[in-house]
């Protein structure tokens, strides 16, 4: 019974290494710096609480 916890702690601990490394690779193949993600868009609210467009009058980000 030791011996299959053991090795079931063993194997989670392995199979959890390459989640740590880089997913972003070239086309090449070679790990390179992952592209940072681009900002959400604003969303705006009017006052009535209804998504409109930004820039409108009355309109708040939300």
């Amino acid at each position: 019974m030791r011996t299959i916890v053991a090795a079931t702690a063993a194997l989670s601990l392995l199979a959890g290494v390459p989640a740590l490394a880089a997913p972003c690779k070239d086309a090449k193949g070679r790990f390179v710096k992952c592209p940072e993600k681009p900002a959400k868009p604003t969303r705006c609210k009017d006052a009535k609480g209804k998504f409109a467009k930004c820039g409108t009058p009355g309109s708040k980000p939300a």
